[in-house]
């Protein structure tokens, strides 16, 4: 089996230790990449070809949409997930816009994330439940 390829983008350092710590215990997860500062993310995905970012929607040095389409670009076949503490509709409008393909809160679970990730991977849209919005297609 060929594991996921995960690149996780977050400014909070312990935040994106611990994901990867985590992901790290999955045998179909590979962690390929960080970056803390939304102008490394373009690079980081040119280099290592992710399956799935988990991008962070506020992050120093980076707008979402902008990323969004910096990455779609560089690797349309990256699927992003949007990790992130914001829920208002105007945030998931605009990772739409930029193409994400789920949506999630950082209050999940590890379950639930390594659900929405496999879901996104496999070209499934994901939207977290919490949300106004949620709901998972």
């Amino acid at each position: 089996m060929v594991p996921t390829k995960v690149v996780i983008a977050d400014d909070h350092t312990l935040f994106r230790e611990g994901i990867k710590r985590m992901l790290s215990l999955e045998k179909d997860i590979l962690v390929v990449g960080e970056a803390s500062r939304g102008d490394e993310v373009a690079k980081l995905v040119e280099r290592s070809k992710p399956d799935v970012l988990l991008l962070d929607l506020k992050m120093p040095k980076g707008d979402i949409v902008q990323t969004l389409l910096e990455v779609k670009d560089i690797n349309p076949a990256t699927k992003v997930l949007v990790l992130t503490a914001f829920s208002e509709d105007e945030n998931i409008l605009n990772a739409a816009k930029g193409g994400a393909r789920g949506y999630v809160l950082k209050g999940i679970d590890f379950p639930t994330l390594l659900r929405a990730i496999k879901t996104v991977q496999g070209g499934g849209l994901w939207i977290d439940k919490e949300l106004p919005c949620g709901r998972r297609v």
